[in-house]
């Protein structure tokens, strides 16, 4: 219930509609500006905004972020593998969504 309504973050409950700055985004990941600099400059990830200091990330830019941290980490790939793999796994969600419509049973 609350799960699909809220994420946790850094201890605070933040809505979905929510954006995070790159501070924010930065803390809720552990990790330092210059890596999720890199994430946007490989193409992992696409904030709102022109600078830095505009960029807004969404709750799924979150979750991306966290996502290619696990495999740079579980998986020790590099930066352009962890996007690679973001992007086929972005493709495979979107395969899945429409074969659901044709095959609910899926």
């Amino acid at each position: 219930m609350a799960n699909d309504l809220m994420k946790a973050l850094s201890g605070a409950l933040v809505d979905e509609a929510d954006e995070l700055s790159l501070g924010e985004l930065c803390r809720s990941c552990g990790v330092h500006a210059e890596y999720i600099i890199e994430l946007v400059e490989e193409g992992a990830l696409a904030p709102r905004g022109r600078t830095l200091r505009e960029w807004r990330f969404s709750h799924e830019q979150l979750a991306r972020a966290r996502r290619a941290l696990r495999l740079q980490r579980d998986l020790r790939v590099n930066l352009a593998g962890a996007s690679l793999a973001l992007e086929l796994l972005d493709e495979i969600e979107r395969l899945r969504a429409r074969l659901r419509r044709y095959d609910p049973w899926c």
